[in-house]
Parts: structure tokens; sequence; C-alpha cells
């Protein structure tokens, strides 16, 4: 597989990498969605990652590299779904793979992680990240799909692999940034667009969510079946709008 090291075309083989494409020891990265070689959103994850880079006091290269980078990589391992990860390492190595991707086509169902999760600070989008998929392959081990993550003040902050928003008393909800939350930029896209308001939603309020979408730049937008057991309405209609906007709005 050809992936791009420190902005050199070459074999993954030859480059310290995992047979995924992650770079060893630790730094930021973005994951991006493709679909026929167009990068969802690229400026958006761009963007946080220079701001991920500051808070972690990481040296990006020259974006102009970066872009030429993903243009190489996207046309030697062509998919026509793909993810696109973008790695920026604290040692200043950096990587850009370009994988296939399986769309999720089902509504999903959903667990508590039993576990809560301390808020330290801003978050940002950091490797290794292990803890995450760890919680994700608990949850499809009991047959969820995705679980969602608490932080310790019993606010519900997030999917393990993604965002999460949630409709209360017919309005669309999603948590703030505060509660610990990753800065997802779908979330910030139906934020934008959408009509979603933030607000922190307490655990005690689970069984008022009538609807519930999961976020991410991989799925996009999937509604949400039932939450630990629980079935909820279909939101199909509103997740089709989130995914119209999305392509409205992303590309570049």
């Amino acid at each position: 597989m050809k992936i791009s090291f420190n902005g050199a075309l070459g074999d993954i083989e030859n480059s310290p990498c995992t047979p995924t494409g992650w770079l060893q020891g630790d730094g930021i990265f973005e994951t991006l969605r493709t679909v026929n070689g167009v990068a969802y959103a690229y400026s958006r994850h761009i963007q946080r990652a220079i701001k991920g880079a500051k808070i972690a006091q990481i040296n990006l290269p020259e974006l102009e590299l970066v872009s030429q980078s993903v243009a190489a990589v996207i046309e030697a391992e062509p998919h026509p779904d793909g993810l696109l990860r973008i790695s920026f390492g604290s040692n200043g190595q950096w990587a850009v793979v370009h994988l296939p991707y399986h769309p999720h086509n089902k509504a999903a169902t959903v667990r508590i992680h039993p576990d809560q999760c301390a808020v330290n600070g801003q978050m940002i989008k950091s490797y290794p990240y292990v803890h995450r998929l760890a919680i994700l392959e608990e949850a499809k081990l009991l047959g969820f799909d995705e679980a969602l993550v608490c932080n310790t003040d019993g606010k519900i902050c997030e999917g393990a692999v993604s965002n999460v928003i949630m409709k209360i008393e017919d309005h669309w909800v999603t948590p703030p940034t505060s509660d610990g939350i990753l800065p997802g930029i779908m979330r910030e896209l139906v934020i934008e667009h959408c009509g979603v308001d933030v607000e922190s939603i307490p655990i005690s309020r689970i069984d008022e969510v009538r609807e519930a979408i999961l976020l991410s730049s991989l799925r996009i937008s999937q509604p949400v079946a039932s939450i630990e057991g629980r079935e909820l309405e279909p939101s199909r209609e509103f997740s089709d709008k989130i995914r119209a906007m999305v392509i409205l709005h992303s590309l570049g």
C-alpha cells in the first residue's frame, strides 16, 4: 500500500507506520471521508489541525505540501468510499494514508458506557487513540454499534468515536465542548446550518430523548435506532437532510 511519509510517496512497509497507517508515538490527526476521490471538509479539518497543533505544541509542515501529499495518496490508492487519515507526530514526522471505508447503511444501536470520563482542558484529536477504540470494541462485543460516554458531572459527552445530537422536547441539541467533547467537523456544520442548539444533556434525561443521530467525518450522519434497548423514533429524514447539507457545504 502506498502512503505519504514526510511528504514522500512510498510503500507503507518502508515507513515507521502500522499496517493501517498510524504513526508510532503520539501526536494529532485528522480523519476525513472521501467519496470518488473528493475529501469532505478538507479545509475545516486542516484548520482544526492547526488549532490542535498549537495546543499540543507540534510543528506542522507546509500546508501546500500536505495538500499535494493528500492528492498523491488518493491518486495512488483510489477508493470510491475512502478513509483519509493525516497524522502529525510530536517528533516532527507526518503521514497520509487512504484506506477503503464501508459506509454504515443501518440505524445504530447504542449503549451507555459504564465508566465516566474526566474533562481535562480543551479536547483535541490526538493519538494514540486506543482508549476510545477500546470503548467502541467493548460495545461491539456486547452487540452494540456505538457507546455514549458521560463525564464526571453526569453529562452526556459523545460517542466513543462520534459526536451526537439528540431530540428532546421537539428541538435538537448537542453537548458543548466544555462538557468534554471533541469539536467535530460534522457537529460544527449541523450547528451552523441545521438549527441544532448547544446544551448540556444530563444522563438523567436520557429517557426524554426521542431521536438521536451520530455524527462523524466518516459516518457523516447515522440515525440511532435504540439506546440501551429502548427504541427511538426514526430520524432518517433529518439524517438525510444533514447529508445533503454536508455535500453542499463541505466540498473544499
